[in-house]
């Protein structure tokens, strides 16, 4: 992590990637760009339906392939590079055939190694391969929900999920939020964890950086009035004033389980993540 000298009170607590150590290069690739607007928390009728998201500086996307369809064509990392639209570092994977794609790279991965999607893969840093013949104990990212699907878990800086068991046709797969679930061992995932492993420590140091980075400042509920919120009102500070914590609109929350009864997925999870004091003691 990169630190700062105390030349304001805002650089007093700041820090810092120092990606200057990581990457390669500064420019995208234009081919592999193009411009689009956030949903900044809104959806697709333009409500929104996630609070303190909207402004930040304007972003080009890459458009990084999760599909993976270049099946046993190897491919080299040509550059390691910063994507404003998520966590991770993105790799430039030139194939032997000349294509040219983003993916998320995994750590400790440097220009001018190689991977391979192939079902004959090694159990190497990048290589993909479905989850039937990756062994019980590996760390895996990129990892599908269904099979020809795409990657959807374990994209962020730092992720990982960890191969617990292969039965009956599935994986069990444990996720980083510690809960354990069951996947189609014919979908497939990369081995290794995900990059940049330290973003996690990033500390912004001022409300402007915030703002940069397209969040919106967040008001306490006991700083409103009691038309705007359950915990509003009160001469002074007042404590919340109701028996149970609750959302501005009044649905209790702080231990209620927010999931579904009759979710699709249900069977497929065979044990909850751990929540509460016990997570925190655990960490």
């Amino acid at each position: 992590m990169k630190s700062y000298k105390p030349t304001s009170k805002s650089r007093r607590q700041m820090t810092n990637i120092n990606y200057h150590e990581f990457l390669t290069e500064t420019k995208p690739v234009k081919s592999l760009t193009y411009g689009f607007k956030r949903s900044v928390g809104r959806n697709s009728a333009g409500r929104i339906t996630m609070r303190h998201k909207g402004g930040g500086h304007k972003r080009l996307f890459r458009d990084v392939d999760f599909l993976y369809n270049k099946k046993d064509v190897p491919a080299k990392i040509k550059s390691i590079e910063y994507d404003p639209n998520r966590s991770a570092f993105i790799g430039l994977a030139v194939y032997k055939d000349g294509e040219k794609k983003y993916v998320i790279i995994p750590k400790s991965v440097k220009p001018g190694m190689s991977f391979i999607v192939s079902e004959k893969a090694e159990l190497t840093a990048g290589n993909r391969l479905p989850l039937r013949n990756i062994p019980v104990g590996t760390f895996v990212y990129n990892v599908e929900i269904k099979p020809k699907g795409g990657a959807k878990i374990s994209r962020s800086a730092g992720i990982f999920a960890q191969v617990v068991a292969n039965a009956d046709g599935y994986t069990n797969l444990k996720m980083p939020s510690s809960e354990v679930r069951k996947i189609d061992e014919n979908c497939w995932a990369s081995i290794g964890t995900v990059s940049n492993e330290e973003h996690h420590l990033e500390n912004y140091g001022k409300a402007g950086r915030s703002r940069w980075k397209g969040i919106r400042p967040t008001v306490r509920g006991t700083a409103m009035n009691p038309v705007d919120h359950p915990y509003g009102g009160g001469e002074g500070r007042q404590g919340r004033g109701t028996k149970r914590p609750k959302t501005m609109w009044g649905k209790v929350t702080g231990g209620r389980k927010t999931r579904g009864p009759k979710k699709y997925s249900n069977l497929f999870i065979v044990s909850r993540r751990k929540t509460g004091k016990s997570k925190k003691v655990q960490a």
